[in-house]
């Protein structure tokens, strides 16, 4: 496999990598190239965007949930047919799971891609000191090739020339050019970091200017002659989207809107190729399931955001109530748990209806809950044999208030340095398994296949549905 590629990494943080890789991935879409876009770690906003740009999915390169095997067919698979595929890293270059090493860190992607790393420098506080950050990250580890620079926020061209010189005088690495400091460029953020493009907002208009900007002052021929430099990729030899249909059939209606949008494409992907007809609704909006849902997936997101929303829409709340009652299997993640709950508790204290499968509330609190976790199942149910374990990743502000001490937990948590003490988590009541930690998939293939296995099992559920009594609307 020889796509050209290219890793945008920095040395922390706040660099402007997400907008310097939309900018970079819109400016080549516009020459016509067929860009693949990536996002190093289990991030789902920055990819919103990436994704806007390229007119295509962005795929998530995690090295802590997935195996290095994984981590490649993940690629081989998102670069398909793809002319130049651009990927951004998370948080800085070497920042993994440890500050023991690198693991899950952008630096293991560059070496299970072998591909070079465009450094963002955000040089809006220095010049030639500058050249001191280039040459100890390219010192660091010489697995990692650092081929170039681009500089972020210079004050002015002048600014932008005496740091280029001090870089390549005492590095020899080339800056390919520069982004002015603009406040324009600045992207809204929330709770959980930015907006993403799947909620209202001027976002084409934002990705033309940051396009505009950066083809007028970045050299793109000299990008791209960086990327053509990473050399060719073996080929995946256990291709795991390969399509099986091992599972049977199965509609699975997935939740994605405003609300609901976090959810990696490579699980949507890895249903398809075990059978599954992906349909999508709106919580927002649908006041039906999807015509045959077999099985629903409620993926996280910002439900707290449009609580008020979600709770007016009584009549789909109704027909989920109903779906768990005719025997439906129901997976939630995060965002979704907390739709499943009696309500959502705002940051304004205001409580709003949601579907209630799940006594209790889902209250908003000032605390983050951020950290992968390594999950055990403690016995069968329809996704999971006892005793099997996998990686996710929880993100979220809320909490689970007034959880009944005796309904069942959906994992065990397995210590680990992210999570000190073993504790349960989630819940799974009848055919519901619902939980805050995200999971991808691609770490336990078979997942997928489970849940259409399940879902294939619920016939004409409508029939049953509508012999039953609704359930009384949660106030």
């Amino acid at each position: 496999m020889n796509v050209p590629r290219l890793i945008l990494a920095a040395p922390m943080s706040g660099s402007g990598k997400t907008t310097i890789t939309a900018a970079l991935i819109a400016a080549f879409a516009a020459r016509g190239l067929r860009v693949a876009p990536f996002k190093v770690g289990p991030d789902y906003i920055d990819p919103t965007y990436h994704a806007l740009a390229a007119g295509r999915a962005c795929r998530n390169l995690d090295a802590w949930m997935l195996s290095p095997e994984r981590v490649r067919a993940t690629f081989a698979h998102g670069a398909t047919r793809a002319d130049l595929a651009l990927v951004e890293g998370v948080m800085g270059l070497f920042d993994g799971f440890s500050g023991r090493d690198d693991a899950g860190s952008t630096a293991q992607i560059a070496r299970l891609l072998a591909a070079p790393v465009l450094l963002v420098l955000d040089v809006s506080a220095m010049a030639r000191s500058a050249a001191a950050i280039v040459q100890g990250v390219r010192d660091f580890d010489p697995r990692v090739r650092v081929a170039g620079v681009m500089i972020n926020r210079v004050g002015s061209a002048a600014h932008a020339q005496m740091t280029q010189d001090a870089i390549e005088e005492s590095t020899g690495i080339p800056v390919v050019g520069y982004l002015s400091r603009d406040d324009a460029l600045n992207l809204p953020e929330r709770h959980l970091g930015l907006i993403p493009t799947h909620e209202p907002g001027r976002w084409r208009a934002w990705l033309d200017a940051a396009r505009e900007k950066i083809a007028a002052t970045v050299n793109l021929d000299q990008v791209l002659a960086l990327a053509r430099g990473a050399p060719p990729l073996p080929v995946v030899d256990d291709d795991p989207f390969a399509a099986h249909n091992s599972a049977g059939r199965a509609v699975i209606a997935i939740a994605r809107d405003a609300a609901f949008n976090f959810l990696y494409e490579d699980n949507l992907d890895l249903l398809r190729a075990a059978g599954a007809e992906i349909a999508c609704f709106s919580p927002l909006r649908d006041c039906a399931l999807p015509r045959g849902t077999q099985a629903i997936y409620l993926c996280g997101g910002f439900p707290e955001i449009y609580a008020a929303e979600l709770a007016a829409n009584e009549m789909l709340r109704a027909e989920i109530r109903a779906a768990h009652r005719a025997g439906m299997p129901i997976y939630a993640e995060c965002g979704g748990l907390m739709y499943l709950t009696e309500a959502i508790v705002d940051a304004q204290n205001a409580a709003h209806a949601m579907v209630g499968i799940l006594p209790g509330k889902s209250v908003l609190t000032g605390r983050l809950t951020l950290g992968y976790r390594t999950v055990r199942a403690p016995r069968d149910n329809w996704l999971w044999r006892a005793g099997e374990t996998t990686r996710g990743h929880e993100f979220h502000y809320s909490v689970w208030d007034n959880r009944p001490p005796d309904i069942l937990p959906a994992y065990e948590i397995v210590p680990s340095e992210f999570q000190r003490d073993a504790r349960e988590e989630g819940a799974q009541r009848d055919d519901l398994i619902a939980s805050y930690v995200h999971l991808h998939f691609l770490a336990r293939p078979e997942l997928a296949a489970r849940l259409i296995a399940a879902g294939s099992r619920i016939p004409n559920w409508k029939r049953v549905v509508h012999a039953l009594d609704r359930a009384p609307v949660v106030r």
